[in-house]
């Protein structure tokens, strides 16, 4: 299956909490999006694997990706070696992604940083005709790379490159997220187990306070911040927000 986009999260809900904005705005204007998460996030000290297995297929189908799947990636562990930045290759040369949306390349969490770094670089390692990977039937397959990769904004604070316009996906963004209830706060569900960070009430807040200030930037009510090694180019300005000044 070719996908326009795919955004790739070390963790299950890191794709939710940083750009599902965008993946709503980007499937309702005709784009085949998926996700494709690393690790099954089992070193979380909330939920499970399995239960936050069912938590990203859960959000997926509110989103309306056309497929996510996970590598199994060891949560905490996975490095940035060639077995790992293979395993990336085999999934960018299978989907044929024109952008990839993927973790920042650094940041307070390790896992963020280390896994932004391992897919900007299977990326480029993925338009390689010598390095040879194969299909699940054995067939070879052919080399790709990306048109560009935009790192979404996580717990650090970057200037962004661009901001996204997510005034109308916000309301989908938030029942995504609310999909992984083992990990954020939500009213309906209780549990006995440790609170954490990202399971307060306040947590929750701050993300949509982030995406309000990143909206007031560029003049509307929501936004996603994005960086990129590579500058995005423009052929108009017909995509431009005009703002008054």
């Amino acid at each position: 299956m070719k996908l326009d986009i795919l955004a790739i999260g070390v963790h299950p809900d890191d794709v939710e909490l940083c750009c599902a904005g965008t993946v709503v705005n980007e499937i309702r204007n005709g784009k085949k999006v998926g996700v494709v998460d690393l690790t099954r996030g089992e070193l979380g000290s909330r939920g499970t694997a399995d239960t936050r297995l069912v938590e990203a297929l859960h959000s997926a189908k509110i989103l309306g990706l056309a497929v996510r799947e996970n590598l199994m990636m060891r949560d905490g562990f996975f490095k940035n070696d060639e077995t790992h930045q293979l395993q990336i290759i085999q999934v960018l040369r299978k989907y044929r992604p024109d952008i990839v949306l993927s973790n920042i390349l650094e940041d307070r969490h390790p896992d963020h940083g280390r896994a932004g770094q391992l897919i900007h670089e299977a990326c480029f390692l993925s338009g390689l005709v010598k390095i040879e990977t194969f299909n699940e039937d054995g067939t070879p397959q052919e080399k790709w790379r990306p048109r560009y990769v935009f790192q979404y904004m996580q717990d650090s604070y970057h200037e962004p490159d661009f901001i996204i316009d997510i005034s109308d996906s916000i309301e989908t963004k938030i029942e995504a997220i609310k999909a992984f209830k083992t990990q954020f706060f939500v009213n309906d569900y209780t549990s006995e187990e440790p609170q954490t960070y990202i399971s307060t009430p306040d947590f929750f807040e701050s993300i949509i306070a982030r995406s309000r200030m990143m909206g007031k930037r560029i003049g509307v009510k929501y936004g996603e911040a994005f960086l990129s090694v590579k500058k995005p180019g423009f052929s108009n300005f017909n995509g431009f927000i005009l703002q008054e000044t």
